[in-house]
């Protein structure tokens, strides 16, 4: 861990000066869950209420890890969505890479990895009690936020949508009966103009509306190295349009009725990645070397060079994309453009009704969410990998019908507050998709197999097959392996036409929560629920490569390890039908169909028991158990190793199962303390969380697998070299598999009010989430994957050992002239992690800090405002994640042996943060 890390720390616990009590808004809630933040009358201005549990509690009552994050204080970090979360909330890292339509949240150090939408999140999403079917949902535009709740350990018996990790619900400002209203206007570098608008008010006594409206716009940070085509100049930029209108109706006290319709648009450019530099990407030779082959011995280009970064030197990648990913320059392949559409729709409605001794919710809700994502997935100038927006590059489509209903009340005068519900969805996912070969791969993929061979003497980018001749090295079979190589040209500009799947998901559960007040001081809470989940899935695939399997035909019978005659063939049979087919863009899949299903049935709970021996403190401990749906892996390429045709396994449908997954589940233990007086508050609490079947996306430079994760007490098997590296790959028996995954440690908040201008928090989590030291993969014992050899005994990906966050907000008055000062400032301190799932060691992350600021003037009643502001003030560098860059791995031989890489040479790129962004902002209130 690094010296800055620390001394960053030390400065945030600095910020310790006297400080806090920014009020929050008083508004009036309803039992509902999805209401403002209050202060109720007569009580401190600390004591946020909020409905965690259904119910209105003040925040230091309920027995639970909750964070309340107000609305004064997003507004002051700039939070236009639920990314900003991560500068307030220690446990929680919200991150986006090559989509912003399913971005990923985790708490604890455990999500959802990667962008396949097959995957549930285990961080949900709510926005005014309405599940989200994605976490990166909630990157959209929110408009004027009332509060956000973080909950934080598995979720299920006051929710609809149960959660395995954790949840955030998004809490929006609700029409009011008095008139009123807000503008904002803001303008920064990257030309970032952001406008947003709202208006409240009465239509009559018993109904009220309100409507918000956002307009955003800003410059990619990611500028295009030489765009070419049409490509797009800058990439990563926003342009979104936000709008939601709201009906509240409430014609006597016992009844309300919220109506809440909302539309976002976004046509933006995402997401572009940078190759990682030469200490991540070692042994490229010399940058000034010329791009014709310096040849000094079979298998080397040069004593120095990577092969792979040869071959995309000598076909067009400049060196220089190797030197300072943070010069934030990429490469684009000509013609390859990143811009695509998001649209976001929906309508929900709210009613709570009280019956006389209880209150009856209902939440219905309906939503529409349709992303179209082209792009150039190779990440540089040589066209290997690329979607097509002419066939509407990947789409991805949920229509999501849901149905809550709660019913609570108290018994026994109070010694008893119950609550049961039902829940119901049905969600209909469709993902298209076109993922084709670039018009460079079919060299690309033959300069790759010859320069890593033993034909690399003979490397040749501009020759025909990459050969400078044609040597008879192989005896009578020479002229199939050239016409192989030849062949490889038919690849260009093939692929799938366009891949459809369809999973519609059918979920109900019944819940119940219950309080029982055993005495004044004394509290047990009882949660139980019940889920069944049913997906079916379909998929078609249409595909135009024929060369692959051309290829498959041709040289298939060559490949036979058991004939000495053909054993030194094997390298370069493996490197035409694996290396330059991979993902399975084979024509065998055009016209086939794959159909499969799965249904679960699952027990989740909790038992929390809570004493408060003084009005002041409180002390709780609880077990809960969490849930995550299985599913599919919406990606063929995972259906079977490119080697072998479908056909001499039965067809693709024998190998559907290969596409499943199973149930997560989280068994997790609490224990903390909870002190509240005066100007103080402050929390504590310990964790363990274990994880079985726990779901794993991952990216291994060639196909996406998702595999779970499991423990095993006794494991078997192995290559006996390496006790870490067979540990991955050994089998377990079905009846010692155990949990695969661990997360423990300890969470702090405190806030310090010594006056009502002042206000300071502090956060710090310490968290130990790792995996078991003997893994497998599901239930019944399988080896892992080899792409996953160093997982066993080592943190979990995103899962920083160390977080300290800290928030200080002053607002002084200035004189008597009604005007008050701004002055705020937050950090983030992270310490190092991985940011790879498969936890290579090349997509480690150092530690660094985050510091947000804001300074301005503000009229009497705050009717208006002007603030600057910084994002990132001291602009620190750090990427997101890195991962393998995709089909850029190349041979290697014996001086450029790699452990990590047995076989061959594999290059990173990454998907970077955002820089440092400043502005100016005016706000005027009516």
């Amino acid at each position: 861990m690094s010296k800055t890390f620390w001394l960053v720390s030390a400065g945030l616990a600095a910020l310790a000066t006297p400080a806090h009590a920014q009020n929050e808004d008083q508004t009036t809630t309803s039992p509902s869950g999805t209401e403002a933040a209050s202060v109720e009358e007569g009580q401190a201005e600390q004591d946020i209420v909020i409905t965690a549990q259904g119910r209105r509690q003040l925040l230091q009552d309920v027995p639970l890890a909750v964070q309340a994050v107000g609305g004064e204080q997003l507004q002051n970090s700039g939070a236009n969505d639920i990314r900003q979360l991560n500068q307030l909330a220690p446990s929680l890292l919200v991150s986006s890479t090559g989509s912003e339509a399913n971005g990923s949240a985790r708490i604890r150090g455990i999500g959802t990895v990667g962008d396949n939408p097959g995957l549930e999140s285990s961080v949900a999403v709510f926005i005014d009690g309405v599940y989200r079917s994605r976490s990166g949902i909630g990157l959209n535009e929110l408009g004027e936020i009332d509060r956000v709740e973080v909950l934080r350990g598995p979720q299920g018996t006051l929710f609809g949508r149960n959660a395995s990790a954790g949840l955030i619900h998004v809490i929006t400002r609700r029409p009011e009966f008095q008139f009123g209203g807000m503008a904002e206007l803001t303008y920064g570098n990257y030309d970032n103009v952001r406008a947003q608008g709202a208006v409240t008010g009465p239509i009559s006594e018993a109904l009220a509306f309100r409507l918000d409206a956002v307009y955003a716009r800003r410059d990619g940070f990611l500028t295009v190295d030489d765009p070419q085509g049409g490509t797009e100049s800058h990439v990563n930029d926003r342009d979104r349009l936000f709008v939601r209108g709201q009906l509240l109706f409430e014609p006597n006290d016992a009844l309300s009725i919220r109506l809440i319709a909302d539309y976002t648009t976004r046509d933006e450019s995402c997401c572009g990645a940078v190759y990682l530099d030469r200490d991540t990407n070692p042994l490229i030779g010399n940058l000034n070397e010329p791009a014709t082959p310096i040849l000094v011995g079979p298998g080397q280009i040069n004593p120095n060079g990577n092969n792979i970064i040869n071959v995309l030197r000598d076909l067009g990648q400049p060196l220089a994309g190797f030197s300072d990913p943070y010069s934030r320059r990429i490469y684009v392949s000509p013609g390859r453009t990143y811009r695509g559409e998001t649209e976001d729709a929906g309508i929900s409605m709210e009613v709570n009704w009280e019956l006389g001794g209880a209150t009856l919710t209902s939440i219905t809700a309906y939503r529409d969410y349709q992303a179209e994502q082209p792009g150039d997935f190779d990440y540089g100038a040589v066209d290997i990998l690329y979607r097509d927006p002419e066939g509407g590059g990947l789409n991805r489509g949920f229509e999501t019908f849901s149905q809550e209903l709660r019913l609570q009340g108290s018994a026994f005068d109070g010694r008893f507050d119950w609550l049961v519900g039902a829940y119901y969805a049905n969600e209909n996912l469709t993902v298209a998709d076109n993922l084709r070969f670039g018009d460079d791969y079919g060299r690309f993929a033959t300069c790759r197999i010859i320069s890593g061979s033993a034909l690399a003497a003979l490397y040749s980018p501009g020759s025909a097959g990459c050969l400078a001749a044609r040597p008879a090295l192989f005896g009578p079979v020479s002229p199939v392996i050239f016409a192989a190589f030849d062949r490889l040209d038919g690849i260009n500009d093939r692929g799938s036409i366009r891949d459809v799947y369809e999973q519609d998901s059918r979920n109900y559960a019944f819940f119940t929560h219950n309080i029982f007040h055993i005495t004044d001081q004394l509290d047990f809470t009882v949660g139980l629920r019940y889920t069944n989940e049913r997906k079916r899935f379909d998929a078609a695939f249409t595909n135009d490569n024929l060369a692959c399997v051309q290829n498959q035909q041709a040289l298939l019978p060559l490949r036979d390890p058991t004939n000495p005659a053909l054993a030194g063939l094997v390298p370069v049979i493996d490197g035409i039908l694996g290396l330059s087919c991979q993902g399975n863009s084979t024509a065998e899949l055009n016209g086939v169909s794959i159909d499969d299903r799965r249904s679960e049935d699952e027990f989740t709970g909790t038992g929390v028991l809570s004493w408060r021996p003084t009005d002041d403190v409180m002390f709780y401990a609880s077990y809960s158990r969490g849930y995550k749906a299985g599913g599919f892996n919406l990606d063929r390429s995972a259906l079977k190793v490119p080697i072998i045709p479908f056909a001499a396994v039965g067809g693709a449908q024998a190998l559907v199962g290969n596409l499943q997954f199973d149930q997560e589940i989280n068994d997790a233990y609490e224990i903390g303390i909870k002190y509240s007086r005066g100007p103080v508050t402050l929390n504590v609490v310990g964790f363990r969380q274990d994880f079985q079947n726990f779901q794993l996306n991952t990216f291994n430079g060639t196909v996406f697998l998702v595999q779970n994760i499991n423990g095993c007490s006794n494991l078997v098997g192995g290559d006996g070299a390496d006790e870490d590296l067979s540990a991955a790959t050994g089998t377990c028996a079905p009846d010692d598999v155990g949990p695969g995954v661990r997360s423990e440690g300890v969470e702090v908040e405190a806030v310090l009010r010594p006056r009502r201008d002042m206000n300071l928090t502090l956060g710090m989590t310490y968290t130990n989430t790792r995996y078991r030291d003997n893994l497998v993969g599901n239930e019944s014992g399988v080896p892992l994957d080899p792409a996953l050899r160093i997982l066993p005994g080592n943190r979990l990906s995103n899962a920083p050992e160390l977080v300290f966050t800290s928030s200080f907000a002053w607002t002084p008055r200035l004189g008597n002239s009604g005007l008050s000062g701004l002055f705020y400032v937050d950090g983030r301190v992270t310490s190092d992690y991985n940011t790879g799932s498969d936890l290579f060691p090349q997509k480690a992350e150092d530690s660094y800090a985050i510091i947000n600021a804001r300074v301005g003037i503000r009229g009497d009643n705050e009717r208006w405002s002007v603030e600057l502001w910084a994002q990132n003030l001291f602009d620190t560098n750090y990427a997101q994640v890195a991962f393998n860059s995709p089909f850029q791995a190349g041979a290697s031989s014996a001086p450029f042996v790699d452990p990590q890489f047995p076989g061959g040479r594999q290059i990173f790129s990454a998907y970077l943060a955002e820089p440092r962004t400043y502005g100016i902002t005016g706000r005027f209130r009516f």
